[in-house]
Order: structure tokens, then sequence, then C-alpha cells
């Protein structure tokens, strides 16, 4: 954004960061993740490359109109009078509009989540000269930092699948790039990341209880600030995987029976007393309004769908709960398998329909090979399974229902894409686990991978 000095600091930043992550990769002891968390770092710093380019020459997106302008703007508010530096602590709604570097984004700043990355980038831009490119990487570090959180959360139970499990964590395309911007989905997914593998070290494995609660508690804050609705639909199905994956311990099924239902009980009653709080800052997400912002959204559409190129439709939706369930397959498949390539008008969406095209066939595949019974059987049985495959499914629906644009949709679900895709290798894992043991079974030899 400011020409030479991006340049100039871009490539310094980019060894800093590169000397940061080496020095923390000698204290991993396993060569294959040392392999990835290099492979990993280096895509991420060329992702944020990528994304530098898109955003400056490409396409208008939020980060250039809106979350550096304007963290920029409140920084040099401070450098004039330290005073201001109150602004970093107050709410976007009581921000002074005056004081905006484009009185256009006032709208933006009641929000929230909007103000919250403005900021961030007002506190990166005192470590980095201001350098857009240098926020960026900045931005592109911390999701890297959680994504591989995830990977080793993954990996530590399925060590065998490094490869499967790389392609959908590490180097998923369109996970990757929209992950690199200054925008909010580098900071939900390294948020995301950092709470699943601490909460997976604190109820799985009991290792560093307070430090790893620490980082659950600074994690989920920071998700409820920026996109609540990402935490409300993710942690009821992380939670059932953790509870499932501990009953296995217990040997009694009268026990685990009761335990089971107390947990239950007690989830569903401390989400009935946040309820009200998440539905506030769910927005249209929250499932009071959701049916309501469906409508609307809707109308909205058909008003404009003859201005916007990137514009879809899932069908007509009355209003009614019925109504939703009608839908919601047609929002599924919106939000895992579109846009078509034949939907794709420009740069920004032609990335995501060819890996959804691949995603599609994928599912197709694994669904043919293990057969509709194996399939649904193994969400059912499979506590890791369930929790991916559900989770993304959900997430998906809402996704789907309330973003009709392929521009925003693109970017709204790749928090759930990672899991989708892992939930079908491992419906395929255990395909292949049971056809190995039909041979063993037959033969007394076992069979060749």
């Amino acid at each position: 954004m400011s020409g030479l000095i991006d340049i100039i600091l871009f490539p310094l930043y980019v060894a800093l960061f590169a000397l940061l992550f080496a020095a923390r990769r000698k204290r991993i002891k396993d060569p294959v993740l040392k392999k990835y968390h290099r492979n990993g770092f280096w895509i991420k710093v060329f992702s944020a490359l990528a994304y530098i380019i898109f955003s400056t020459f490409l396409a208008k997106v939020d980060s250039t109109y809106l979350y550096y302008p304007e963290g920029i703007n409140i920084a040099k508010l401070i450098l004039k009078d330290f005073t201001n530096i109150k602004l970093l602590f107050i709410s976007g709604k009581d921000f002074d509009p005056n004081l905006l570097a484009d009185t256009f984004n006032k709208g933006y700043f009641s929000s929230e989540s909007n103000f919250f990355v403005a900021r961030l980038v007002t506190v990166l831009s005192f470590v980095s000269f201001g350098s857009y490119s240098v926020i960026t990487l900045f931005f592109s570090m911390i999701s890297f930092s959680g994504v591989w959180r995830l990977y080793k959360f993954f990996y530590e139970q399925y060590p065998h699948l490094h490869k499967q499990l790389a392609i959908a964590v590490l180097y998923l395309p369109n996970f990757v790039f929209w992950s690199s911007g200054i925008l909010k989905d580098p900071l939900c997914t390294g948020m995301l990341g950092w709470f699943t593998y601490s909460m997976y070290k604190i109820f799985i494995q009991r290792e560093s209880i307070i430090k790893n609660s620490i980082v659950v508690i600074i994690s989920a804050a920071v998700l409820a600030v920026v996109k609540a609705y990402i935490l409300a639909s993710y942690l009821p199905f992380f939670m059932l995987y953790v509870i499932l994956t501990n009953l296995k311990n217990i040997k009694r099924p009268f026990v685990r029976l009761v335990l089971l239902f107390l947990i239950v009980i007690t989830i569903a009653g401390g989400s009935f007393l946040v309820g009200e709080r998440l539905q506030e800052e769910m927005g249209n997400f929250a499932v009071t309004k959701l049916t309501e912002s469906v409508q609307t959204t809707q109308q909205s559409f058909m008003r404009i769908a003859d201005l916007a190129e990137s514009s879809f439709s899932i069908g007509e939706f009355d209003g009614t709960p019925a109504g939703f369930l009608k839908i919601a397959p047609a929002g599924i498949a919106a939000t895992l398998y579109r846009p078509y390539l034949w939907e794709s008008k420009k740069v920004s969406t032609l990335m995501s329909s060819l890996e959804s095209l691949a995603l599609m066939l994928f599912t197709l595949y694994v669904f043919l090979r293990a057969g509709p019974f194996f399939f649904f059987g193994s969400i059912i049985k499979d506590p890791m399974i369930m929790y991916c495959l559900l989770f993304a499914i959900i997430f998906a629906l809402f996704v789907g229902v309330t973003t009709l644009n392929f521009g925003t949709l693109v970017r709204y679900k790749i928090p759930c894409m990672p899991f989708y895709l892992i939930g079908l290798v491992l419906i395929l894992e255990r395909h292949k686990k049971k056809l190995q043991k039909a041979v063993l079974k037959e033969t007394g030899e076992p069979a060749v991978s």
C-alpha cells in the first residue's frame, strides 16, 4: 500500500518470522512434523504475498478500504496526541465518526468485530512501520500459529494419515488464501486451532491444565468478539467428541449412560444461560433470528439480483421453520460445493470453484466406495467423525442459507472445510481397515495397502 517501504520491509519481516519459527521447530522431535511445519510456514508466507497482490491490484476488499486505513488512522491519531490511546479501549459504537479516515465506515464501526480488527491493525502498525504488506504477514502468521495446532491435534491421533491431514489443514487452497489477509478470517482460523488443541490437552491428555486453560479463555474470547457464531456452532460438537472419547474409558455401560445424561443436561443448561448473550452477538446466525434473517436476505437478493453478478439463489423461503428445512439441503450444498465452475466470473471465486469441484468428487468417491450404510454408520460410531462432519454440516447450513453472494461465501465457509474433508478421510480409512480385516479373516494374511 505504501509502495517502496512494503517492498523493502516484507522480505525482512519474512526473514524474522523464518528465524522465529525455525527456533520453534528445533523443539519438534518428530521429523514428519518438522517437515510439515516448515512447508506450512512457507505456504502461508507465499499466500500472504498472493493476498497482498490480489487485494492491492485485483479486487476491493475489507482489508484495503476498512481495516487497514482505519487502523493506520487510529495509529496516527495516537502519535499526534498520546491521549488518543483511549481510542483502543472504547467500544466501536462510541468511536467519534469525525475521527474516521472515511466517514463511510461509520456503520461498520458499530460492529465490535470490525473495530477489533482495526484496533489490532493499529497495534501492529507500531511494530511494522505501518506497512500494509508486513501487517498482512502478521495476520497470516497468527492464522498459521493456530492452524498448526489444529494439524497437531489430528496428527497426534492419526499419525499415519499425515499427508491427508496436511492437505486438509495446511494445504487447502481456499482455506490458506483467505486466512492470510487483514481480515477476520485469519484471527478465527488461528483462534479455532489454539482453542481446539488446548481443549484437547486439557480434557483428553490432561496436560499443562493452567497454561492451556489460559489459551482456551483467550482464544474463546477473541472468537466471541470476532465471530461468535463459529464458537457457538463448534463448541457443542467438540464437547460431544470429548465426552464420547472419555466415556470409552469407563467400562460399566450403566455408569457411562448416567454420566452422558448428566453431561448433556449440564451443557444444555449452560447453553441456555448464555443463550441471550450469544443471540445478541451472533446476529443473523442466532437461532431465534435465523428464519427472519434468511427471509430478509432472500428479499434483498431478489432486489439486487440483476446488479450483483456474484449473487445466487437457493430457492424461495417463506419464513417458516418448514420452509427453512426445505432450503437446508441447498444451503449446505452451496457452502460445500459452490460456486460451480460456470458460476465463477471472478478470480476470487475461480479458485474456490475448482476446490469445491474436487471436494464434490471426493465426497461422491467416499460415499460410493464405503456405501451408504457404512458411511452413515461411521458417523454414528466414531466420535471424531461425528464431531468433524456434524460441525461442518451445521456450519455449512447456517452460512449457506444466510450468504447469497459467492464473493462472501468463499470466505465465510473456510472454518468448516478442513473438518469436512478430514471427516471424509476418516470414513475412507475406516472402510480400508474393514477390508483389511476381511482379507485377514479369509486368507490369514494381511492385505497389501
